[in-house]
């Protein structure tokens, strides 16, 4: 401290000289003062540290999706990186990071990225592959910067024996003559034959594809004015009388309203090994914003997002990795970019935390659980009762009361704490749901907890936050911690919003206590995960403006911040796994070699990251029972898929002072499961 004391003093006797310059002076007594205290190794043991990692600049991408591979490697996806004059350049990309190379040749590798993956979902498959589905087809045009009214239309086909292919640009006309121009392809499949009706004839069912059209015109004169639905527009171009009898679109007015992002159907799926995207068959349903969320028998439930026309779709589907394709899912309205967590009993549950789009009326987005296996009506009609959901929409479906500010969920952070056993959920922070309306708070301090294993679950409010943030970053640390960092106190960081916060949570005591501020704000399209090392990656950050005054656009965040917890500054040797298996099947029991099996008190799998918009339901800590053996531990894994669904995890032993070791990769397997690998 003397060091500290000597550079007090001497800013001090400048201050007292210089008289006129004491607050610059101050400030940089301050800030030398600042340095010092965080850079001490009783800081660190007390208070973590946070670092910059060092990206070349040719390397530096607009963090938007960010997901850790079990190669080690962290895939960072930008897409378009939310900038249009990539999006219309076709400018995508996508940045590998190997986290074991630090200032190596190698660190960094741009990957080859086939379409704008801007705003898609993300989830990790059995094999260790990333499914990425989604991403932008269209851009937004707020209300002033349209030029031309458009709007979604339906294209009907009523013919079972026509395929049809409509190019971008294809012309369609108005009972009024008035015409409009589709802005995307489209492939119009043929109509079904359904059980058989009337005199024993087939009953023939249209089929439906979605399109967006714009006026040819630009101004009011592309004006159409109708109920959703209700006009007819004429397909031009059709080339035979069968085709212009059985192809025609329906839909609703043409408006100068707002246009929203669009979403494409196009899905990949990500080898960690080879280091490319593989092209798998696309959706059904464009999505722009979709969680996904992966099954016990390793296929993936996708839902919500805006569609190919801009709408939050309701028709949610189901990936299987064995056979690469999609089916529909039972079909519910949930938020874009839900958060949707697989429970111990096979049902999925949403926490009421998303981002983005959806209604505000909270009755359309009730907290609750899910039962999918046994919403089996693909139907169901896209009419809502009055103020929420349809009631057939509500019985697989059973709300979760309690939650504190409900109004407040948009942008909330959600977690499964640890250890997954114990399944509870707990959200953090949150904004308002919609437009904020006057005298209506900015964001919220408030956590919640619900315990499923309470005989009848509801949200339990939880100790407050530091600060009231939206766009806050939750990560599970080894030690069965959670680590809770950034955030704003208004929509995307605006008036200098920007909160630069760090606390951990610790479910035992059920109380946070204070850790290392980051250097750098972070909010909207803001990212944090676990390396395998334990230390947090904290990158991303998608400010609307970049000065409070709100009079210059912001730009985005490109600086890189490492967080190195405490657990790794409190002068305790790690312990380390020297050899075992590289697969263990649920149920099964495995050897792991290690010279500090006496140290080690406990064993935690953790399945790693793949997060976007503060949504990540993928993250979770499983507790592992384990033996001493004279060569190691030998560990028991759950035999519960719904509770470890199989993947790959990282293996992690951790001291009685929550040291941990380094992260073993064990890819777990069900056996009951072909394929499931």
């Amino acid at each position: 401290m003397s060091r500290l004391r000597k550079n007090l003093a001497a800013a001090v006797v400048v201050a007292v000289v210089v008289g006129v310059n004491l607050p610059a002076v101050s400030g940089f007594a301050y800030r030398e003062w600042h340095y010092h205290q965080i850079n001490q190794d009783d800081y660190k043991a007390s208070h973590g540290h946070w670092s910059f990692l060092k990206v070349p600049d040719e390397f530096k991408v607009n963090a938007i999706h960010a997901a850790l591979l079990h190669t080690g490697k962290v895939l960072i996806v930008a897409g378009s990186g939310n900038n249009i004059i990539n999006f219309a350049k076709g400018t995508f990309k996508t940045l590998l990071w190997d986290p074991a190379k630090p200032g190596q040749p190698g660190e960094f590798k741009l990957i080859d990225t086939p379409v704008d993956l801007f705003c898609s979902g993300h989830v990790m498959l059995p094999n260790g592959n990333l499914l990425i589905a989604g991403g932008t087809l269209r851009f937004e045009q707020l209300k002033d910067k349209v030029k031309r009214a458009a709007g979604p239309l339906v294209v009907k086909n009523e013919n079972p024996h026509i395929t049809k292919h409509l190019p971008a640009g294809t012309l369609v006309a108005a009972p009024d003559g008035r015409l409009y121009r589709t802005t995307a392809d489209i492939m119009v499949p043929p109509a079904t034959k359904t059980e058989t009706g009337v005199r024993g004839r087939p009953r023939i069912k249209p089929s439906e594809t979605k399109v967006f059209a714009e006026s040819v015109t630009e101004g009011a004169s592309g004006v159409l004015t109708g109920p959703d639905g209700s006009v007819k527009y004429q397909i031009q171009g059709l080339t035979t009388e069968r085709e212009k009898r059985n192809l025609y679109a329906m839909g609703g007015g043409m408006t100068l309203n707002k246009q929203d992002f669009q979403g494409i159907r196009d899905a990949f799926e990500f080898d960690p090994v080879a280091e490319r995207y593989i092209r798998v068959q696309d959706m059904t349903e464009g999505r722009w914003y979709p969680t996904l969320t992966g099954l016990p028998d390793g296929r993936v439930m996708t839902v919500s997002g805006l569609d190919t026309v801009g709408q939050v779709t309701r028709d949610n589907e189901i990936y299987d990795p064995r056979t690469k394709k999609w089916s529909p899912g039972p079909r519910r309205f949930f938020p874009t970019y839900p958060a949707l967590f697989l429970l111990d009993d096979d049902t999925l549950f949403f926490s009421g935390m998303s981002a983005g789009y959806g209604p505000g009326q909270l009755s359309m987005r009730p907290p609750g659980v899910w039962d999918y296996r046994h919403d089996t009506d693909h139907l169901m009609p896209t009419t809502g009762a009055p103020g929420g959901l349809a009631p057939d929409e509500m019985e697989a479906f059973t709300p979760v009361p309690g939650l504190p500010e409900p109004e407040l969920n948009e942008t909330g952070a959600s977690v499964m704490l640890p250890p997954a056993q114990d399944q509870k959920i707990m959200v953090m922070g949150g904004g308002p749901v919609g437009e904020r309306q006057p005298g209506q708070k900015n964001a919220t301090d408030r956590t919640a907890i619900v315990d499923f294993k309470q005989p009848a679950p509801r949200y339990v409010r939880g100790p407050n936050l530091s600060h009231p943030v939206r766009y806050s970053s939750a990560v599970l640390l080894p030690d069965d911690t959670v680590f809770s960092f950034n955030g704003s106190s208004d929509y995307r960081g605006r008036n200098n919003s920007n909160v630069l916060r760090a606390e951990v949570y610790d479910p035992a005591a059920n109380a946070f206590r204070e850790a290392a501020s980051p250097e750098v704000g972070r909010n909207y399209h803001a990212e944090g995960l676990l390396l395998p090392d334990g230390r947090v990656l904290s990158m991303g950050s998608d400010p609307l403006f970049g000065n409070g005054e709100g009079s210059i656009p912001g730009s985005f965040e490109q600086r890189v911040e490492i967080y190195t917890p405490t657990y790794l500054h409190n002068g305790e040797r790690r312990p380390e796994f020297t050899g075992g298996r590289l697969t263990v099947n649920l149920g099964g029991r495995a050897g792991f070699k290690t010279p500090d099996a006496q140290r080690i008190q406990k064993v935690r799998f953790i399945r790693p990251s793949a997060v976007t918009h503060v949504t990540d339901v993928e993250q979770r800590s499983i507790e592992i029972d384990f033996t001493r053996v004279p060569s190691g531990i030998v560990v028991t894994l759950p035999a519960n898929p719904a509770l470890m669904p199989p993947g790959w995890y990282m293996m992690f032993g951790v001291t009685e002072k929550g040291t941990p070791s380094q992260a073993r990769w064990v890819q777990v397997l069900d056996g009951r499961v072909r394929g499931v690998r």
